[in-house]
C-alpha cells in the first residue's frame, strides 16, 4: 500500500472522530438545557419558596398570628429560624413559636421549645417568658381534658405532672421577682397545692379502706409538712389520729389529736373533746363462722 494511501485513510478516521465527537456535544448540550428549562420552570411555578427577607417572614408571621392562622405562623417562624439561624429576629422567632405551640395544644411541643429556649438563651432579656411557658404547658398536661371533665377520679390521677408544674411556677417567681408573669404563677400555685393536698388525702382514705394505717398517716404528714396552707388540713390531722389510734400509738395518737382540738374545734368528727370514728376503717368484727355461714350463726 503506498503512503498516499495510508494518508488518505487516516484523515478519513480523524474525519469520523471528529463528526462522532460533535454529535454528542450538541446532545449534551440538549440533554442540559432541557433540565435547565424545567428547573426555572418548576422555580417560576412555586412562588411560595422564594427567598424572603428575615423582616418579610416574621411580619408575615405576626400576621397569621393576629388572624388567628396559626400554621401559617408555624411555618413563617420555621423558616425564619432556618434561613437566618443568626439574624436579629430568630431568638423572637423562637419564643414566637412557644406561643404558636400553645394556641395549637400542643403542651409537649411548648415544653420542649421552652427548655430549648432556656438553654441556649440564659441571659435572654425575655427568657422568664419561657419559663413562665414550661409552668404553664406542665400544668395543662396535668389537667388535660379527659382528667378534668370526665374522670370521677380526679384525685387519684399521677400527680407528677402537678408537681412538675408547681416546682417550675416556683423557679420562675425565684429566678424573676419581677417578671410579669409572676400574679398568674403564684394563682396557679394556690390551685395546685389544693390539688396535690387533695391527692394525698385521698390516697389515705384509700390506705385507711384497706386497713394500712401507717401508709395512711405518713400521707397526712405529707399534707402537715407540704401543704399547710390548705383547707385539708384538718382531715389530715383526723385522718392521722385515727390510724394512730388503731395502731394503738397512743403518743401520736393524743398528739394528733390535741393539735385538731386546737386549730380545729369545729371538725365534724370531734364529740366531747374525743375523735368519733369515720367509718373508713371499719373492721369486720364478726366471727369466723359468721362470716362462712353469711351471718347465719353467730
Amino acid at each position: 500500500m503506498t503512503r498516499r494511501c495510508v494518508l488518505i485513510r487516516r484523515i478519513a478516521k480523524l474525519y469520523r472522530c471528529m463528526r462522532m465527537h460533535s454529535i454528542k456535544s450538541i446532545l449534551l448540550a440538549l440533554i442540559t438545557a432541557s433540565f435547565l428549562s424545567a428547573g426555572l420552570s418548576a422555580c417560576s411555578s412555586n412562588p411560595e419558596r422564594e427567598v424572603r427577607t428575615e423582616a418579610e417572614y416574621y411580619e408575615e408571621a405576626r400576621e397569621a398570628i393576629d388572624d388567628d392562622n396559626m400554621l401559617i405562623a408555624e411555618d413563617r417562624l420555621k423558616r425564619l429560624e432556618s434561613e437566618y439561624p443568626f439574624g436579629q429576629y430568630a431568638e423572637q422567632a423562637q419564643l414566637e413559636l412557644i406561643y404558636v405551640s400553645f394556641k395549637m395544644s400542643d403542651m409537649e411541643g411548648v415544653l420542649a421549645k421552652s427548655e430549648r429556649f432556656i438553654r441556649l438563651h440564659p441571659q435572654h432579656p425575655k427568657v422568664d417568658y419561657a419559663y413562665y411557658m414550661r409552668g404553664l404547658a406542665t400544668y395543662e398536661l396535668g389537667f388535660a381534658f379527659v382528667e378534668r371533665y370526665l374522670s370521677d377520679e380526679t384525685e387519684y390521677r399521677n400527680p407528677v405532672p402537678l408537681q412538675d408544674s408547681f416546682a417550675y411556677f416556683s423557679e420562675l417567681l425565684r429566678r424573676f421577682p419581677d417578671s410579669e408573669y409572676n400574679a398568674d404563677a403564684r394563682a396557679r400555685m394556690v390551685y395546685l397545692r389544693e390539688r396535690l393536698a387533695s391527692y394525698q388525702i385521698n390516697v389515705a382514705k384509700y390506705y385507711m379502706k384497706r386497713h394500712a394505717y401507717l401508709a395512711a398517716a405518713n400521707r397526712c404528714e405529707e399534707v402537715l409538712i407540704h401543704y399547710q396552707k390548705t383547707p385539708y388540713v384538718k382531715d389530715a390531722l383526723a385522718i392521722m389520729t385515727e390510724a394512730y389510734q388503731l395502731l394503738e400509738m397512743d403518743e401520736l395518737a393524743e398528739k394528733s389529736l390535741a393539735l385538731l382540738k386546737l386549730n380545729y374545734p369545729d371538725h365534724p368528727q370531734l364529740v366531747d373533746g374525743q375523735l368519733e370514728e369515720s367509718g373508713l376503717a371499719d373492721v369486720d368484727r364478726r366471727s369466723f363462722w359468721n362470716i362462712i355461714s353469711f351471718g347465719l350463726i353467730d
